[in-house]
């Protein structure tokens, strides 16, 4: 008796569900049903949106493009606040829509075109731990105890590593002339780190000659005892501490003379240029996909409005029902 019962609440469930599942999709079926009247009813609105949208689309893709570009530098003689400061400024003036600044105190040709310029570091710990002694213990020490990874991207940490890449956003193709080499020029317009510059130059310059003095007088020393030995005729294979650490003096004063070669290229700017890639079409979301976007935006747009006024129509009889 009670697995009769049992089946015939199993087939009332069942057929409940039954119905339920087809009464929604029957108001499916009919919700469709009045969007495609919808469509059909207002088709021509809607064609002439679409054709206004294809066509405003494919116009401002052609003529609204905007271009990245990226320029690496190296802030020299410890300029990396001023150069962070200099690009903060311009930021703020291309912000305010100051092209009279841009254009008389920057250079810039066609300030307008300017949308954005913005600096972050590369991230290099190498040359960061080859600049001292102390980078080179202190990135241990970070190592050891886990931190590293947060450490190097902090920006008291970051600022100190040689090159950064500056990003710039304009309106069309920008050239060297009248974009890049206004903005290099600007950076490196500073008084200060222009007697800086000098100074630095200056002491390069007796370092060198002071190593190349101290490599000839140690390569003296060398061919002196090669000399002792072959007039001798034995073969002296020496020992001795303070000879080794002769040789190995030696050995960083070469090594220190070609990083000092490397830096004097690098001195002759305060904000040096190391390479840049310009002019790469910016495809983030809208941007060259106007074409698509604007269609589907007008007919959304119209779409609401039709609905926002059924919704009016609606209520307001509602309400002149009830009064």
């Amino acid at each position: 008796m009670k697995d009769k019962k049992f089946t015939d609440d199993q087939e009332i469930d069942l057929d409940a569900l039954k119905q339920k599942m087809g009464n929604a999709l029957d108001g499916l079926n009919t919700k469709l049903f009045r969007m495609l009247q919808f469509f059909i009813k207002n088709i021509i609105i809607i064609s002439v949106l679409l054709v206004v949208g294809i066509g405003l689309g494919f116009y401002l893709d052609r003529t609204q493009k905007t271009y990245d570009h990226e320029l690496k530098v190296q802030p020299n003689f410890g300029s990396v606040d001023y150069l962070y400061g200099k690009i903060n400024l311009l930021e703020s003036k291309i912000e305010k829509g100051d092209t009279a600044y841009l254009k008389n105190v920057v250079g810039l040709k066609y300030p307008k075109k300017l949308l954005k310029i913005d600096i972050k570091p590369i991230v290099d710990v190498y040359p960061f731990a080859n600049q001292s002694e102390y980078n080179f213990e202190l990135l241990k020490v970070m190592a050891e105890d886990g931190s590293i990874d947060k450490i190097i991207k902090e920006p008291a940490t970051s600022k100190n590593y040689p090159s950064h890449m500056i990003y710039l956003r304009t309106k069309d193709i920008a050239t060297d002339a009248t974009t890049i080499q206004p903005i290099l020029k600007y950076l490196n317009n500073s008084a200060y780190y222009a007697k800086l510059q000098v100074e630095y130059q200056k002491n390069l310059k007796i370092k060198m000659v002071a190593n190349d003095r101290i490599i000839a007088q140690i390569d003296g020393i060398l061919d002196q005892l090669g000399s002792n030995n072959q007039a001798s005729g034995q073969v002296y294979i020496n020992q001795n501490t303070q000879l080794n650490d002769v040789i190995d003096s030696k050995d960083k004063l070469v090594r220190e003379q070609g990083d000092l070669r490397v830096a004097q290229v690098n001195y002759d700017k305060i904000v040096k240029e190391q390479s840049q890639d310009v002019n790469i079409e910016n495809t983030e979301v809208t941007n060259g996909k106007m074409k698509l976007f604007l269609p589907i935006l007008f007919i959304g747009l119209f779409v609401l409005v039709k609905l926002f006024i059924a919704f009016y129509k609606k209520q307001a009889a509602k309400e002149k029902k009830q009064a």
